[in-house]
Protein backbone atom coordinates (compact mmCIF):
# COMPACT_ATOMS: atom_id res chain seq x y z
CA UNK A 1 0.00 0.00 0.00
CA UNK A 2 1.46 3.31 -1.04
CA UNK A 3 1.57 6.47 1.05
CA UNK A 4 -1.97 7.63 1.72
CA UNK A 5 -3.38 11.13 1.92
CA UNK A 6 -7.15 10.68 1.96
CA UNK A 7 -8.18 12.97 4.73
CA UNK A 8 -10.46 15.91 3.96
CA UNK A 9 -9.05 18.53 6.33
CA UNK A 10 -12.02 20.39 7.73
CA UNK A 11 -12.94 21.36 11.25
CA UNK A 12 -16.32 19.70 11.55
CA UNK A 13 -17.33 21.60 14.67
CA UNK A 14 -19.47 23.88 12.52
CA UNK A 15 -20.40 21.36 9.82
CA UNK A 16 -23.96 20.73 8.67
CA UNK A 17 -25.15 17.98 6.34
CA UNK A 18 -25.99 20.48 3.60
CA UNK A 19 -22.63 22.27 3.86
CA UNK A 20 -20.67 19.02 3.76
CA UNK A 21 -22.74 17.73 0.84
CA UNK A 22 -22.02 20.95 -1.05
CA UNK A 23 -18.27 20.68 -0.43
CA UNK A 24 -18.18 17.04 -1.49
CA UNK A 25 -20.12 17.77 -4.66
CA UNK A 26 -17.55 20.45 -5.47
CA UNK A 27 -14.77 17.94 -4.83
CA UNK A 28 -16.44 15.39 -7.08
CA UNK A 29 -16.83 17.96 -9.86
CA UNK A 30 -13.11 18.73 -9.65
CA UNK A 31 -12.12 15.15 -10.54
CA UNK A 32 -12.41 14.46 -14.25
CA UNK A 33 -14.13 11.29 -15.52
CA UNK A 34 -15.11 10.21 -11.99
CA UNK A 35 -18.79 9.64 -12.70
CA UNK A 36 -20.41 7.62 -9.93
CA UNK A 37 -17.18 6.05 -8.75
CA UNK A 38 -16.15 6.57 -5.10
CA UNK A 39 -14.74 10.01 -4.38
CA UNK A 40 -10.96 9.59 -3.83
CA UNK A 41 -10.82 11.57 -0.58
CA UNK A 42 -11.89 11.00 3.00
CA UNK A 43 -13.68 12.84 5.79
CA UNK A 44 -12.12 13.24 9.22
CA UNK A 45 -14.32 13.34 12.33
CA UNK A 46 -13.23 14.38 15.83
CA UNK A 47 -14.88 12.14 18.39
CA UNK A 48 -15.67 14.63 21.13
CA UNK A 49 -17.23 17.00 18.59
CA UNK A 50 -19.45 14.18 17.34
CA UNK A 51 -20.47 13.51 20.94
CA UNK A 52 -21.30 17.19 21.56
CA UNK A 53 -24.25 17.23 19.13
CA UNK A 54 -24.93 13.60 18.44
CA UNK A 55 -28.07 13.81 16.29
CA UNK A 56 -26.67 16.56 14.04
CA UNK A 57 -23.42 14.70 13.49
CA UNK A 58 -25.10 11.41 12.74
CA UNK A 59 -26.61 13.22 9.75
CA UNK A 60 -23.20 14.64 8.85
CA UNK A 61 -21.62 11.18 8.99
CA UNK A 62 -24.45 9.75 6.88
CA UNK A 63 -23.91 12.54 4.34
CA UNK A 64 -20.22 11.69 4.03
CA UNK A 65 -20.99 8.03 3.39
CA UNK A 66 -23.81 8.82 0.94
CA UNK A 67 -21.46 11.13 -0.96
CA UNK A 68 -19.19 8.20 -1.73
CA UNK A 69 -16.00 9.17 0.09
CA UNK A 70 -13.30 6.50 0.12
CA UNK A 71 -12.51 6.82 3.82
CA UNK A 72 -13.90 7.93 7.17
CA UNK A 73 -11.23 8.94 9.70
CA UNK A 74 -12.03 9.10 13.44
CA UNK A 75 -9.88 10.37 16.29
CA UNK A 76 -9.87 11.98 19.73
CA UNK A 77 -13.02 10.68 21.37
CA UNK A 78 -13.93 8.87 24.56
CA UNK A 79 -16.39 6.63 22.71
CA UNK A 80 -14.97 6.08 19.23
CA UNK A 81 -16.20 2.43 19.03
CA UNK A 82 -19.79 3.68 19.20
CA UNK A 83 -19.21 5.94 16.20
CA UNK A 84 -17.43 3.21 14.27
CA UNK A 85 -20.45 0.97 14.90
CA UNK A 86 -22.73 3.79 13.80
CA UNK A 87 -20.84 4.15 10.52
CA UNK A 88 -21.11 0.43 9.83
CA UNK A 89 -24.78 0.43 10.77
CA UNK A 90 -25.70 3.37 8.55
CA UNK A 91 -28.10 2.45 5.71
CA UNK A 92 -25.72 4.24 3.34
CA UNK A 93 -22.89 1.89 4.41
CA UNK A 94 -24.81 -1.05 2.94
CA UNK A 95 -24.50 0.61 -0.47
CA UNK A 96 -21.00 2.08 -0.19
CA UNK A 97 -18.44 0.94 2.36
CA UNK A 98 -15.72 3.54 2.99
CA UNK A 99 -12.56 2.40 4.72
CA UNK A 100 -12.58 3.24 8.42
CA UNK A 101 -9.36 4.84 9.64
CA UNK A 102 -8.72 5.24 13.37
CA UNK A 103 -5.95 7.49 14.66
CA UNK A 104 -4.35 6.33 17.91
CA UNK A 105 -1.63 7.69 20.16
CA UNK A 106 -0.70 4.69 22.31
CA UNK A 107 -0.01 0.99 21.99
CA UNK A 108 -3.01 0.16 24.18
CA UNK A 109 -5.36 2.15 21.98
CA UNK A 110 -3.86 0.62 18.85
CA UNK A 111 -4.51 -2.92 20.07
CA UNK A 112 -8.13 -2.05 20.88
CA UNK A 113 -8.62 -0.42 17.49
CA UNK A 114 -7.45 -3.56 15.72
CA UNK A 115 -8.86 -6.33 17.92
CA UNK A 116 -12.09 -4.76 19.18
CA UNK A 117 -12.99 -2.00 16.72
CA UNK A 118 -11.86 -3.96 13.64
CA UNK A 119 -10.71 -0.83 11.82
CA UNK A 120 -9.62 -1.04 8.19
CA UNK A 121 -6.59 1.23 8.59
CA UNK A 122 -4.66 2.16 11.73
CA UNK A 123 -2.91 5.54 12.00
CA UNK A 124 -0.29 5.79 14.76
CA UNK A 125 0.42 9.38 15.72
CA UNK A 126 3.63 10.25 17.52
CA UNK A 127 4.45 13.18 19.77
CA UNK A 128 6.08 15.19 16.96
CA UNK A 129 2.72 15.80 15.31
CA UNK A 130 1.29 19.25 14.76
CA UNK A 131 -2.21 20.15 15.85
CA UNK A 132 -3.85 17.89 18.39
CA UNK A 133 -2.35 14.74 19.82
CA UNK A 134 -1.36 13.07 23.05
CA UNK A 135 0.97 14.94 25.37
CA UNK A 136 2.43 11.60 26.49
CA UNK A 137 2.65 9.79 23.14
CA UNK A 138 6.02 8.26 22.27
CA UNK A 139 7.88 9.47 19.20
CA UNK A 140 6.40 8.37 15.89
CA UNK A 141 9.15 5.80 15.23
CA UNK A 142 8.93 4.31 18.73
CA UNK A 143 5.12 4.08 18.64
CA UNK A 144 5.15 2.59 15.16
CA UNK A 145 7.73 -0.01 16.21
CA UNK A 146 5.73 -0.92 19.33
CA UNK A 147 2.52 -1.33 17.38
CA UNK A 148 4.06 -3.38 14.56
CA UNK A 149 5.70 -5.69 17.11
CA UNK A 150 2.42 -6.23 18.96
CA UNK A 151 0.04 -6.81 16.05
CA UNK A 152 -0.40 -10.20 14.37
CA UNK A 153 1.62 -10.27 11.17
CA UNK A 154 -0.93 -12.18 9.09
CA UNK A 155 -4.14 -10.32 9.98
CA UNK A 156 -3.26 -6.76 10.99
CA UNK A 157 -4.66 -3.86 8.97
CA UNK A 158 -2.37 -1.42 7.16
CA UNK A 159 -0.54 0.81 9.66
CA UNK A 160 0.26 4.40 8.75
CA UNK A 161 2.83 6.57 10.54
CA UNK A 162 1.91 10.15 11.46
CA UNK A 163 3.73 12.93 13.27
CA UNK A 164 6.55 15.21 12.20
CA UNK A 165 6.72 13.83 8.64
CA UNK A 166 7.40 16.54 6.07
CA UNK A 167 9.07 15.00 3.03
CA UNK A 168 9.55 11.88 0.97
CA UNK A 169 12.80 10.90 2.64
CA UNK A 170 11.09 10.63 6.00
CA UNK A 171 8.14 8.80 4.48
CA UNK A 172 10.54 6.28 2.93
CA UNK A 173 12.18 5.74 6.32
CA UNK A 174 8.85 4.80 7.89
CA UNK A 175 8.04 2.50 4.98
CA UNK A 176 11.39 0.81 5.54
CA UNK A 177 10.52 0.45 9.23
CA UNK A 178 7.37 -1.45 8.30
CA UNK A 179 4.64 1.16 7.93
CA UNK A 180 2.20 0.74 5.05
CA UNK A 181 2.15 4.48 4.45
CA UNK A 182 2.86 7.89 5.88
CA UNK A 183 0.58 10.77 6.83
CA UNK A 184 1.64 14.37 6.28
CA UNK A 185 -0.17 17.31 7.86
CA UNK A 186 1.90 20.47 8.31
CA UNK A 187 3.38 20.11 4.81
CA UNK A 188 -0.11 20.67 3.37
CA UNK A 189 -0.60 23.90 5.33
CA UNK A 190 2.06 25.42 3.07
CA UNK A 191 0.15 24.94 -0.16
CA UNK A 192 -1.91 27.38 -2.27
CA UNK A 193 -4.94 25.20 -1.50
CA UNK A 194 -4.54 25.55 2.28
CA UNK A 195 -7.09 27.73 4.12
CA UNK A 196 -4.26 29.19 6.23
CA UNK A 197 -3.87 32.94 5.78
CA UNK A 198 -0.78 34.49 4.22
CA UNK A 199 0.22 35.65 7.71
CA UNK A 200 0.00 32.11 9.11
CA UNK A 201 1.95 30.70 6.18
CA UNK A 202 4.61 33.37 6.70
CA UNK A 203 5.01 32.26 10.32
CA UNK A 204 5.44 28.65 9.22
CA UNK A 205 7.98 29.51 6.54
CA UNK A 206 10.18 31.19 9.12
CA UNK A 207 9.76 28.57 11.86
CA UNK A 208 11.98 25.76 13.13
CA UNK A 209 11.21 22.63 15.11
CA UNK A 210 12.50 24.30 18.27
CA UNK A 211 9.73 26.89 18.02
CA UNK A 212 6.94 24.33 18.23
CA UNK A 213 5.40 23.56 21.60
CA UNK A 214 2.70 21.26 22.96
CA UNK A 215 0.21 23.24 25.02
CA UNK A 216 -3.43 23.66 25.99
CA UNK A 217 -2.93 27.43 25.71
CA UNK A 218 -4.10 27.52 22.09
CA UNK A 219 -7.42 25.87 22.94
CA UNK A 220 -7.85 27.98 26.07
CA UNK A 221 -7.45 31.08 23.90
CA UNK A 222 -10.12 30.12 21.39
CA UNK A 223 -12.41 28.35 23.87
CA UNK A 224 -12.14 24.84 22.44
CA UNK A 225 -10.94 23.07 25.55
CA UNK A 226 -13.23 20.01 25.57
CA UNK A 227 -10.62 17.60 24.24
CA UNK A 228 -10.26 14.21 25.98
CA UNK A 229 -7.89 14.03 28.93
CA UNK A 230 -4.25 14.04 27.89
CA UNK A 231 -4.84 15.65 24.48
CA UNK A 232 -3.27 19.02 23.74
CA UNK A 233 -2.04 20.80 20.62
CA UNK A 234 1.36 21.49 19.06
CA UNK A 235 1.78 24.88 17.44
CA UNK A 236 4.25 27.72 17.03
CA UNK A 237 5.12 29.31 20.36
CA UNK A 238 3.93 32.92 20.62
CA UNK A 239 2.32 35.31 23.09
CA UNK A 240 -0.62 32.97 23.62
CA UNK A 241 1.69 30.49 25.30
CA UNK A 242 3.65 33.24 27.02
CA UNK A 243 0.49 34.69 28.59
CA UNK A 244 -0.46 31.32 30.03
CA UNK A 245 3.03 30.79 31.40
CA UNK A 246 2.86 34.15 33.18
CA UNK A 247 -0.48 33.32 34.81
CA UNK A 248 -3.20 34.73 32.53
CA UNK A 249 -6.58 33.09 33.20
CA UNK A 250 -8.83 31.72 30.44
CA UNK A 251 -11.09 34.78 30.27
CA UNK A 252 -8.17 37.18 29.97
CA UNK A 253 -6.52 34.95 27.39
CA UNK A 254 -9.67 34.81 25.26
CA UNK A 255 -10.15 38.57 25.44
CA UNK A 256 -6.56 39.18 24.31
CA UNK A 257 -6.90 36.58 21.57
CA UNK A 258 -10.08 38.15 20.18
CA UNK A 259 -8.63 41.66 20.33
CA UNK A 260 -5.44 40.54 18.60
CA UNK A 261 -7.44 38.78 15.88
CA UNK A 262 -9.38 41.98 15.16
CA UNK A 263 -6.17 43.98 15.09
CA UNK A 264 -4.33 41.45 12.93
CA UNK A 265 -1.61 41.05 15.55
CA UNK A 266 0.76 38.29 14.30
CA UNK A 267 2.04 37.66 17.83
CA UNK A 268 -1.28 36.04 18.71
CA UNK A 269 -1.85 34.03 15.53
CA UNK A 270 -2.84 30.43 16.16
CA UNK A 271 -0.52 28.42 13.91
CA UNK A 272 -0.55 24.64 14.30
CA UNK A 273 2.70 22.95 13.33
CA UNK A 274 4.51 19.66 13.67
CA UNK A 275 8.21 19.38 14.44
CA UNK A 276 8.95 18.62 10.80
CA UNK A 277 8.42 22.30 9.97
CA UNK A 278 12.20 22.80 9.83
CA UNK A 279 12.17 20.71 6.65
CA UNK A 280 9.50 22.78 4.90
CA UNK A 281 10.77 26.00 3.35
CA UNK A 282 8.48 26.66 0.41
CA UNK A 283 4.87 26.70 -0.75
CA UNK A 284 3.98 23.96 -3.22
CA UNK A 285 0.66 22.81 -4.69
CA UNK A 286 -0.94 19.81 -3.04
CA UNK A 287 -0.40 17.26 -5.80
CA UNK A 288 1.33 13.93 -6.25
CA UNK A 289 5.10 14.10 -6.45
CA UNK A 290 5.61 17.34 -4.54
CA UNK A 291 7.07 15.97 -1.31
Amino acid sequence: MQSVNTRLTSLLGAATPSKLREELLQARASVSDLGNKPLPIGCGFIGWILDSQEEQYKEVVDTAIESGVRAIWVSFGNDLPRWINYIRGSPAYAVHKPLIFAQVTSLEEAIKAVKDWKVDVLVVQGNESGGHGSATAPSTMVLLSEVLAALPKDSAPPVLAAGGIANGTQAAAYLTAGASGAVLGTRFLLTPESPYSDAQKSVLLGATSLQTVRSLAFDDARGTNSWPAGIDGRGIRNKIVGDVETGADAQTLQERFRAAAQAGDPDYLLVWSGQGISLVNDIKPAKVGNI
